[in-house]
């Protein structure tokens, strides 16, 4: 019996993974709680195989972009399963292939173990709120999460821009219109002018990747817009920076005046391993205030982390390294693996009265 993308994704989603790898030379696997299983029970597939499970799920148009770029990214539709986001690409003069379950219930977020003062940032009415960190830590569902709840609660209108489309938002209070990148328009710069025209009061950028979405986005963010993005940044400080980098050296000063007013808050996060399995959330957050705004603007962020540490009974903010700590000693994650996801681990280690060394 031949196996099929059907079988593969009902796998998957039995088991709680995340990702399909279907890749010709290896048998097919699945990443759960962070960590490739391969299905050994499976024969190790040839490049035929994985040529007719890839074409067997393009429609003709995404097949034509295959055969011009040699990479296409898309989502389907699974009978009962949800939606997958899929990735198909050459590789070793083969087709591989990886696809994303996209889970069709988007979680509470008061669920996601996020602290209240993230929940305050989906009631701004303007500005700019950027989630960001490395690929599979999460972006998309808390920024899903943030999303449906402002629907569920605020009378706005809210369009996203995406590539592709993940989660299906529902109109509620508020109502939603999703474009696609290649399906409904050709890029994000042009869909976010486009949106400035289209009444929105929250708009969703799937990804500020070029320095024309970047500048779109501030000038939104900047004229009465409550605006998410996401960057692939592993801090919030680096996050700044690399907005700001994407621009000439005689644009900078201009850009980082536009952050430090417009900014509401940026939440750096990423997945770890739990004690006793699945994945728990560690994240930190920055949110400006009057200090840090000015740092900002003055191109003087490294004291900015020193702010992030202080005072948060009332700014609400947190470091990794904090929330690291904060999940070591609830026991939720081991020692090895705070070190191991901290951005300074060396810091980390002060702060949990141990010695770097050790490890």
């Amino acid at each position: 019996m031949q196996l099929d993308i059907g079988t593969l994704t009902e796998i998957l989603v039995k088991n709680r993974g995340s990702d399909i790898h279907v890749v010709a030379g290896s048998k097919p696997a699945i990443r759960v709680d962070g960590k490739i299983r391969f299905l050994e029970e499976y024969d190790t597939l040839t490049p035929e195989d994985t040529q007719r499970l890839a074409y067997g799920i393009m429609l003709e148009k995404y097949k034509k972009v295959f055969e011009e770029k040699n990479a296409v990214d898309f989502s389907i539709g699974v009978h009962n399963l949800g939606r997958f986001r899929v990735n198909v690409f050459r590789q070793r003069d083969s087709i591989s292939m990886v696809l994303r379950y996209l889970s069709s219930e988007i979680r509470d977020i008061t669920k996601l173990g996020l602290e209240a003062k993230v929940l305050e940032l989906t009631k701004k009415s303007m500005g700019l709120v950027l989630v960001t960190g490395p690929t599979g830590s999460g972006k998309s569902t808390t920024l899903a999460s943030m999303i449906q709840y402002i629907l569920d609660n605020e009378p706005v209108h809210v369009i996203t821009v995406e590539d592709p489309i993940e989660y299906l938002f529902k109109h509620n209070k508020g109502i939603v219109n999703q474009r696609e990148l290649g399906q409904d328009v050709l890029s994000f710069s042009d869909a976010l002018r486009s949106a400035l025209r289209e009444d929105p009061d929250v708009i969703l950028v799937g990804e500020m990747r070029d320095r024309e979405t970047i500048e779109m986005a501030l000038r939104a963010a900047e004229t009465g817009h409550l605006v998410f993005g996401t960057l692939h940044t592993n801090t919030a400080i680096s996050t700044i920076n690399r907005i700001v980098d994407v621009f000439s050296a005689e644009e900078k000063d201009q850009i980082r005046t536009q952050l430090s007013i417009s900014l509401q808050g940026i939440i750096s996060q990423r997945l770890l391993p739990k004690i006793g399995g699945g994945r728990v959330l560690a994240y930190e957050l920055l949110i400006p205030n009057a200090g840090i705004r000015n740092l900002i603007k003055e191109n003087k962020l490294p004291q900015a982390y020193a702010l992030m540490q202080s005072g948060q009974a009332q700014t609400g903010m947190q470091t990794m390294n904090q929330h690291l700590r904060k999940l070591y000693g609830m026991g939720l994650i081991t020692k090895e693996d705070a070190l191991k996801f901290s951005p300074d681990p060396k810091e980390l280690a002060r702060l949990m009265g141990i010695t770097y060394e050790e490890m």
